[in-house]
C-alpha cells in the first residue's frame, strides 16, 4: 500500500507554507499507487490545479515617483529633481544578496568601492573618492565620509538614496562626487511586524537579524532591529576575523495629523583583526605563482600562493562604536506652510592599529612594514532648523524652503608611527603589534595627539517653481561658516602647534525638468561644490593655509517609463571639474600650491525592465574619463594628463530574476564588471579589470524565503582597489556559497 498522509500531517504540511498538493502527487507517481491499481472500482482523486506564478508587477522600479530626502528638502520625486537620484531598498538589498555598506555601495551603477582599513567602505564615484564623497545617515553629515563610514551590516537600513554629482548645496562641504544617505529603519503606525533573517556560508560566515514594529495606540508606535555578522574573513584572508552589531530603535508620536515626533537611536559596533593591507607586489622572480592582473615596469607581480596571507602583526586590528541619537519634528503651520526640526548628537570610539605600508625590498627579499596606533575620540552635536512653503504664485505652483543649522564637532586623534620587523613573503613571522608606550614609537612626529574643535553654521534656501504645469525650476543656495581650532602635541618634543583655520564656501545649484510626457523627462542643471584639501579633521598645518577647493558641474539627462511603467530608464551626460588642487609650483617644485585641476567626464545608463509576467532585467552602465588636467607633484613630476587612482573607465552591474511557471522559485543572476584602473598618479601600476558572476535560487514558503545563493562563481582573481600604498592591492573575494532564511509575519 502507498503511504497515506494522516489528517494531522496535512495539517503540519500546510501550516510549513510548502506546495502540498503537488508533492503529495510526486509522492504517489514514486510509489506507482499499487493500491489503486489493484482497486476493482475507479477512484476519483481530487482535482489538482496548477497555477503558474509570476513576478510580484514591478511599480515604479527605479522610484522615480517617489519623494526622497536626499536629491532635495523639497519633498521632490526623482522625476522633478534635475539630477540622477538612485535608491537601493531593503528589498533590493535582499534580492541581491547586499549583505554590508561596502556590497550596496558597490551595487551603485558607476561606483568602486574598497574595503581599506583606515577608510572602510570608501568610495570613488564619478571620478572623485574619498571625501569628495558624502555619507550621511538619516540626513545628517558627521564628518568626511573617510573618517565615520564603516562596512556595517545593511539589515538596519530601509533604503539607501544617492544623489549623484556636486550636492554641497544640500549636505555641505566635501559633496563633490556625490552623496550618500543611509537611511534607517523607522517605526511606523500601519501595524504589528516582525521580520527577521538567518544565513550560512563561507568563510564561517554567520548573519542573523530581526526586527519588530509595535503600534502602541493610534498615535504611538515603535520600531526595534538588530543584526549580528561573523566570519573568519568576508575576504578568506587568515586571522582577519570579522564581526559587526547593528542595533537601531525609533519611537513615532503622531498626536495629531499637523504634528509627528520621532525619536530615534542606533548603536554600531565593528571589529576586523589583524587588519588586512592588501596583497604586496614582489619580483616576479621571488613568487610561488606570479600572477598577470597588476601590469607594471617593474616586474612586481600579485603573487597567487599567497593571496590568502596576512602580513599585519598580531594584535592589530580596526574597529568602531559608535552611538546616534535624533530627534526629528514635523509641524504643519497651516495648509501652505510648515516646519520641520532634527536635533542630532553622535558619539563614536574608532581604533586602527595598522601596519599601513607593506613594500617588498628588492636587496633583502623581504617585505618592509610600518605601524600606526591611530584612535579618534569623535563627538559631534547638530541642530537643523526648516520652514516650507507649498502654494500657488498666481496660477503657478511654488514650492520654497528655507533654514539653518549649526554643529559642533570634538575630535581627539592621538596618533603614533614607527616601524617594524621585515617578513617573509611567503612563510611570515608577523610578530606582535606594540603597545602604546611611548618607548616603542621614538623620535619627532611619530607620538602625537591631534585635538580638534570645529563651530559650522549654515544657511540654505530651495525653490521649485512650476512655470508651465510641464516646466519646472529647481534652485538652492547654501553658505556655510566654518570655524576650526586645531592643536596638535608632540609628546616626544614636548612641543605644542595650534591654528585656526576658517571657510565661508558658497554653493549653488539651478536647474529645470521638462514633461515631454507625463511618463518621460528632460533636465538639465548646473552645480557647484566645495570640498578641502583634505578632511578638515585631520588638516595638517601645512595645509591649514589653503582654501577649499572648488567644484562645478554641469548635467543633462532623461528619464522614462514605458509600456505601462513595466520598463524605466535613465540616462545622464555629466562634466564635473575640480580646481585649486593641491599642486607643486611649476617654477619651485619645493612649494606647495593651490593650482592644480582635475575634470571628470561621462555618461551613465540605468534600466528595470520586466520583459515578461516571470522575467525581469536591470542593468547599469557607466563610462567615465576622469583626468588631472593640471596637476605637478614632488620633484617636479608633471602628472598632467594621468588618471586618478581607483578610477575604472567602465563599470557595469546587471540582475536578471527568473520566477519558474509551476512552482514558487525564483532564479537569479548577478554579473558585475569593472574595467581596470592605476594606483598611483604617475600611472605606472595598472590592475586589470574584471568581472564577476552571482547567482541564487529562491523558494518561497507562506512567510519565508529560503535562498542559496553563490558569489564569485568563476573564483575570478581580481583586484578591486588599492590601499595606502600603490604597490599594495586588495583582491576581490574568492568563489563562495551561502544558504539563508528571511521571514515576516
Amino acid at each position: 500500500m502507498a503511504p497515506v498522509a494522516s489528517g494531522h500531517l496535512l495539517a503540519l504540511l500546510k501550516r510549513t507554507g510548502l506546495p502540498i498538493k503537488p508533492l503529495l502527487l510526486a509522492s504517489a507517481s514514486i510509489w506507482q499507487l499499487p493500491a489503486l491499481a489493484d482497486a476493482p472500482t475507479p477512484v476519483v482523486l481530487e482535482a489538482l490545479q496548477v497555477n503558474a506564478t509570476a513576478l510580484s508587477p514591478l511599480q515604479d522600479p527605479l522610484h522615480l515617483d517617489e519623494q526622497n530626502t536626499t536629491g532635495s528638502r523639497l519633498g521632490l520625486t526623482a522625476r522633478e529633481t534635475p539630477a540622477t537620484v538612485e535608491v537601493k531598498t531593503q528589498q533590493d538589498m535582499q534580492v541581491k544578496g547586499l549583505r554590508t555598506t561596502k556590497e550596496v555601495f558597490s551595487d551603485i551603477n558607476g561606483a568602486t568601492v574598497g574595503n581599506v582599513p583606515g577608510n572602510p567602505a570608501v568610495l570613488t564615484m564619478r571620478g572623485f573618492s574619498g571625501s569628495a564623497i558624502n555619507v550621511m545617515q538619516d540626513g545628517v553629515r558627521v564628518a568626511s565620509s573617510t573618517l565615520v563610514t564603516r562596512d556595517v551590516d545593511t539589515w538596519n537600513y530601509e533604503r539607501v538614496e544617492v544623489l549623484k554629482g556636486p550636492s554641497s548645496v544640500l549636505s555641505g562641504e566635501g559633496a563633490l562626487g556625490g552623496a550618500v544617505n543611509m537611511i534607517t529603519r523607522k517605526a511606523s503606525l500601519d501595524g504589528q511586524h516582525v521580520d527577521g533573517m538567518f544565513s550560512a556560508g563561507s568563510f564561517n560566515t554567520r548573519r542573523a537579524a530581526i526586527g519588530v514594529n509595535q503600534p502602541l495606540s493610534d498615535t504611538v508606535a515603535v520600531r526595534a532591529d538588530i543584526s549580528s555578522l561573523s566570519s573568519d574573513s568576508l575576504y578568506d584572508i587568515d586571522h582577519q576575523n570579522t564581526s559587526a552589531l547593528g542595533l537601531t530603535g525609533s519611537l513615532l508620536y503622531t498626536p495629531n495629523d499637523d504634528l509627528s515626533m520621532l525619536f530615534a537611536i542606533d548603536h554600531f559596533d565593528d571589529s576586523y583583526d589583524s587588519a588586512y593591507q592588501g596583497s604586496p607586489l614582489v619580483a616576479a622572480s621571488a613568487a610561488g605563482h606570479a600572477s598577470g592582473i597588476v601590469k607594471n615596469p617593474y616586474g612586481l607581480v600579485i603573487d597567487k600562493s599567497a593571496r590568502y596571507l596576512n602580513y599585519s602583526p598580531d594584535g592589530a586590528h580596526s574597529g568602531a562604536r559608535s552611538t546616534a541619537l535624533r530627534w526629528t519634528t514635523d509641524y504643519r503651520l497651516n495648509d501652505d506652510w510648515s516646519l520641520n526640526n532634527l536635533a542630532s548628537y553622535y558619539t563614536a570610539r574608532r581604533d586602527f592599529f595598522l601596519s599601513g605600508e607593506q613594500t617588498y625590498n628588492r636587496s633583502t627579499g623581504l617585505l618592509d612594514r610600518t605601524d600606526q596606533r591611530i584612535s579618534h575620540d569623535h563627538q559631534f552635536w547638530s541642530e537643523r532648523l526648516s520652514a516650507t512653503n507649498d502654494t500657488l504664485l498666481g496660477d503657478f505652483r511654488n514650492r520654497f524652503t528655507v533654514g539653518g543649522e549649526f554643529n559642533y564637532t570634538r575630535f581627539s586623534n592621538p596618533r603614533q608611527n614607527g616601524t617594524t620587523t621585515s617578513v617573509d613573503p611567503h612563510n611570515p613571522d608577523v610578530g606582535s603589534f606594540p603597545s602604546s608606550d611611548s618607548n616603542n614609537w621614538p623620535g619627532a612626529g611619530n607620538n602625537v595627539v591631534y585635538q580638534s574643535n570645529m563651530d559650522t553654521t549654515a544657511l540654505f534656501a530651495e525653490d521649485a517653481f512650476n512655470l508651465t504645469p510641464d516646466w519646472l525650476w529647481v534652485g538652492g543656495v547654501r553658505y556655510e561658516d566654518i570655524d576650526l581650532r586645531r592643536a596638535i602635541t608632540d609628546l616626544n618634543l614636548g612641543t605644542r602647534q595650534s591654528f585656526t583655520p576658517t571657510y565661508r564656501p558658497f554653493s549653488w545649484r539651478m536647474g529645470t525638468v521638462y514633461n515631454l510626457t507625463p511618463d518621460v523627462q528632460l533636465y538639465a542643471q548646473y552645480s557647484t561644490a566645495v570640498t578641502p584639501v583634505s578632511s578638515l579633521l585631520l588638516i595638517s598645518t601645512a595645509n591649514g593655509g589653503f582654501d577649499l577647493s572648488k567644484g562645478r558641474s554641469v548635467e543633462v539627462g532623461f528619464k522614462a517609463s514605458a509600456f505601462d511603467g513595466r520598463t524605466t530608464v535613465l540616462g545622464s551626460l555629466y562634466w564635473i571639474r575640480l580646481n585649486d588642487i593641491l599642486t607643486r609650483d611649476p617654477n619651485d617644485a619645493t612649494l606647495t600650491i593651490q593650482g592644480g585641476s582635475q575634470v571628470s567626464k561621462g555618461i551613465e545608463l540605468s534600466t528595470s525592465t520586466q520583459l515578461t509576467s516571470q522575467l525581469q532585467l536591470d542593468l547599469g552602465v557607466s563610462l567615465v574619463d576622469a583626468r588631472y588636467d593640471e596637476l605637478i607633484e614632488a620633484g617636479g613630476a608633471d602628472r598632467s594628463g594621468n588618471h586618478p587612482v581607483n578610477v575604472p573607465h567602465t563599470t557595469a552591474n546587471a540582475a536578471v530574476l527568473y520566477r519558474l511557471n509551476t512552482l514558487p522559485v525564483t532564479l537569479g543572476a548577478f554579473v558585475k564588471h569593472a574595467s581596470g584602473f592605476y594606483t598611483d598618479t604617475a600611472n605606472t601600476y595598472f590592475v586589470e579589470g574584471h568581472t564577476t558572476l552571482d547567482a541564487s535560487i529562491s523558494y518561497e514558503l507562506k512567510n519565508a524565503t529560503v535562498t542559496l545563493r553563490g558569489r564569485n562563481l568563476t573564483n575570478a582573481f581580481y583586484g578591486e582597489y588599492s590601499g595606502y600604498s600603490s604597490t599594495q592591492v586588495f583582491l576581490g573575494a574568492p568563489r563562495s556559497a551561502e544558504l539563508g532564511v528571511t521571514f515576516k509575519f
